[in-house]
């Protein structure tokens, strides 16, 4: 048995929802924030930390029962897990398999964290533009600023 499989079976199975894979280790709680999940739904949600990956080292899975993402909020969680994998599932059954589409730039997704960026004036509205530098690490760099925006603070400054 694979170090996935053991992973997967810590944890039940859910009839409806979506289960996220590959997020890098530690980082399910950001990706809670990035989905507006605090506790106080009623959908129960399931989640591992730091288990073996060969992919990432260690890795966090993140169920959520009876929610099925949206293609904006895969593409606020490439901010933090650009390789994760996302199944629907559905009766028990993978229904779909999305993957993150990350391309050389991100629209509307976050806003520049630096104050004074052009982007952040409400007299000058513009699109909010980030450039994909890297993806392991996860670099951004602000179209208009051009500065390197730190992941934290960005995953708040979602649209």
């Amino acid at each position: 048995m694979s170090a996935d499989e053991q992973s997967m079976r810590r944890v039940t199975a859910i009839r409806n929802g979506t289960v996220i894979d590959h997020i890098p280790g530690g980082m399910v709680l950001q990706a809670l924030q990035i989905f507006n999940v605090d506790g106080r739904h009623s959908n129960p949600i399931s989640l591992v930390m730091n288990v073996p990956s060969r992919k990432l080292g260690t890795k966090d899975i993140l169920k959520i029962e009876d929610r099925e993402l949206t293609q904006e909020e895969l593409d606020r969680l490439a901010l933090i897990a650009p390789i994760a994998s996302v199944s629907i599932i559905r009766n028990y059954s993978v229904a779909e398999k999305l993957s993150i589409k990350l391309g050389d730039e991100m629209v509307n997704v976050a806003r520049c964290v630096y104050s004074n960026c052009i982007s952040n004036s409400e007299r000058e509205p513009l699109p909010h533009r980030l450039k994909v530098l890297k993806t392991s690490p996860m670099t951004l760099q602000c179209h208009y600023c051009g500065r390197i925006q730190n992941l934290e603070r960005l995953v708040k400054n979602l649209l």
